[in-house]
């Protein structure tokens, strides 16, 4: 059993990362956690702080159901750390699934997000992940985390823009969407962009499939 935890209490949000990741592993049981504790979002250090104690109960609660896998459901990676000290299972995070899995298939990679407040903590992420070499530039689309939710289509063309943005200037071979949030985005785009773009909850998904 792989356990998904979504470190914000947005219900809605657990909702679309479990659906996308019964799709790419459908003979693999997976269950969604939300932590309830956490914040709406999370946009930057301040939130994933106080998202982090409650989130690690849940890490304690999914191993003591079984899981086998767990993957924290945040693109910050929020507590990752601090949860693999807590279980013998797997734990993987979205961004560090989806770095790893760009720089397989394509090497240099641009990262589009949400909020720039988010950005330190992405950069700082993939510095400590030792992947600084790969990644091109770290883009905000602007777009709040809840508007994917609550207004996909407009926060879609925003993020494609800056996609398309990053396609045309950074000499990329793939974008990461730097959100869980971002499951539905490149179904959305269409023929509007020709670079492959990375979906965090997929990479995990399949990494803690194949583990």
């Amino acid at each position: 059993m792989i356990v998904l935890i979504n470190p914000n209490s947005t219900v809605a949000m657990t909702e679309s990362m479990l659906r996308v990741a019964r799709q790419v592993a459908p003979g693999v049981r997976i269950e969604g956690m939300t932590n309830h504790g956490g914040p709406p979002a999370i946009q930057g250090a301040a939130d994933g702080d106080l998202a982090v104690p409650p989130m690690l109960d849940c890490v304690k609660a999914a191993a003591a159901e079984g899981a086998q896998a767990i993957i924290i459901g945040c693109f910050d990676d929020t507590g990752l750390e601090e949860a693999r000290a807590l279980v013998d299972c797997p734990v993987l995070g979205i961004g560090q699934a989806a770095y790893l899995t760009a720089i397989a298939v394509g090497g240099r990679f641009s990262v589009v997000t949400t909020l720039s407040v988010s950005l330190p903590v992405l950069e700082g992420n993939v510095r400590r992940y030792g992947l600084g070499a790969y990644l091109a530039k770290m883009r905000a689309s602007e777009v709040p985390v809840l508007a994917l939710e609550e207004d996909p289509e407009a926060a879609t063309q925003k993020v494609l823009a800056e996609v398309r943005r990053a396609e045309a200037e950074d000499d990329i071979r793939s974008v990461v969407l730097g959100c869980g949030g971002m499951v539905d985005i490149a179904a959305r785009a269409g023929q509007g962009t020709q670079v492959r773009m990375i979906d965090g909850v997929r990479a995990a998904v399949a990494m803690a499939a194949a583990l």
